[in-house]
């Protein structure tokens, strides 16, 4: 994998949507078929491969093995913490602005004084019926001005943002036009025609290569576009191993909990896995074995040691950028990783020479959850949580280390070919 190819998703995922659409490209190019949810599937290829979206906002896709034995799956997902637009304010002392929420939980001060933009999608009425239309205002377009120290005197000392009154972006003068007028000429369609809007805003820095040698680079949604990047590079490159049907996920709505359809805690995957069971001819009793014998990684960013506060960090946990790929555990389950999946994939990163952190919170600093022990609830497969070490995360541009997203890579591509046939309750085979 090159930088290049991950850079291109950073760039590209503007907005969950766009994630997915910057990802159908890729699966194209690899020569992936579509499948519907809404039709009839039928017989599919062995040796084909093919993807199937939900909400626009998750996306899967898979091989279809000659023989079905086991899955290999990999989920990460597309979503980042950000600001919904909600509606235009009126005009207020000769400006306009937009009024906007919060989606996830970010490091707000990081968003301020930082040219900004608007992505995501627009249901447009059509002659067949409705339709979506990915938006991107490719421009420099919006701005969430700080309060100068003159007028916040207590500022300097740490005065708390009020998302309603410091963070509503600048939008133009007092006779701007309205945003859905600026989004309906973009796509060609009168205003009306816009049913309804589905927008965040966006930082406007493309990623960009950091460090005395390249060692760090810097981007808005590290978190979790590098898992998503690489996990996919890794899944189009690998060889499947025997009778493995290999999956790649990347699910929507992780930042504000996955309670959704189109999340970790709705079918989505549960629904892929049944339909692909049934289109390889396995019903009844024959599915337990083949899901017993699969294996899951939840592939999402993790914290690296800060170099300002190793004391946030856990003593003898305290993984540091270029130190390799996080391997996750928690005593709380809020990761998945067990003794077993820990074993296995200390094996394989060891066989394949690929660098490997352990990560602990604090004791005294609860982590927070991603989206493998939420999966589980509908995917009862063995699981861990993997990641790369990142540095201001949930801050609306990250940092992270060039060295650790080509771990990650060969890491997602390892675990894709490696056999691991299960020969029983946590015992497994090395061939």
């Amino acid at each position: 994998m090159s930088l290049e190819t991950l850079f291109d998703f950073l760039e590209a995922g503007v907005s969950r949507f766009h994630s997915v659409a910057h990802a159908l490209t890729l699966l194209d190019a690899a020569g992936f078929l579509p499948l519907e949810e809404h039709r009839p599937w039928g017989a599919l290829v062995p040796g084909q491969g093919y993807y199937l979206t939900r909400n626009g906002s998750s996306l899967a896709a898979f091989r279809m093995p000659r023989t079905l034995e086991g899955f290999r799956l990999v989920a990460s997902h597309g979503d980042s913490p950000t600001f919904q637009v909600k509606a235009s304010f009126p005009p207020a002392v000769g400006v306009t602005r937009l009024e906007v929420e919060g989606y996830g939980g970010m490091i707000l001060p990081s968003w301020l004084d930082r040219p900004l933009t608007v992505a995501g999608r627009a249901m447009v009425e059509t002659v067949g019926g409705v339709e979506p239309r990915l938006v991107w205002l490719d421009r420099d377009l919006l701005i969430i001005p700080s309060l100068c120290p003159h007028f916040d005197r207590e500022g300097a000392a740490g005065r708390k943002l009020n998302p309603q009154t410091d963070l509503q972006p600048l939008f133009g003068g007092k006779d701007a036009p309205a945003l859905r007028a600026i989004i309906a000429g973009e796509l060609g369609v009168a205003p009306e025609e816009i049913l309804s809007l589905e927008l965040t805003l966006t930082p406007r820095q493309k990623p960009v290569v950091l460090g005395a040698e390249g060692e760090f680079f810097a981007s808005p949604r590290i978190d979790d576009l590098e898992c998503a990047s690489t996990s996919l590079e890794g899944f189009l490159t690998a060889a499947p191993a025997p009778g493995m049907a290999n999956l790649w996920v990347m699910l929507d709505n992780e930042e504000v909990g996955s309670s959704t359809r189109q999340g970790a805690c709705g079918t989505f995957v549960k629904d892929l896995l049944d339909r692909i069971l049934l289109a390889a001819g396995v019903t009844g009793e024959g599915r337990y074995p083949i899901l017993a014998n699969s294996l899951a990684l939840s592939a999402d960013n993790g914290h690296a040691v800060h170099p300002g506060h190793p004391e946030k960090s856990d003593p003898l946990h305290s993984p540091v950028l270029g130190g390799g790929v996080l391997l996750k555990l928690n005593a709380t389950r809020r990761y998945t990783t067990d003794g077993v999946m820990e074993a296995l994939l200390t094996r394989l990163a060891r066989q394949e020479n690929i660098p490997l952190q352990t990560f602990y919170n604090r004791g005294d600093i609860a982590g927070g959850s991603t989206l493998g022990n939420l999966l589980q609830h509908s995917v009862s497969i063995p699981m861990a949580d993997v990641g790369a070490p990142q540095l201001a995360m949930h801050a609306a541009v990250e940092t992270a280390a060039t060295a650790d997203a080509l771990a990650l890579e060969a890491l997602f591509r390892a675990f894709y070919a490696a056999p691991l046939p299960c020969r029983g309750d946590g015992r497994y085979g090395v061939l």
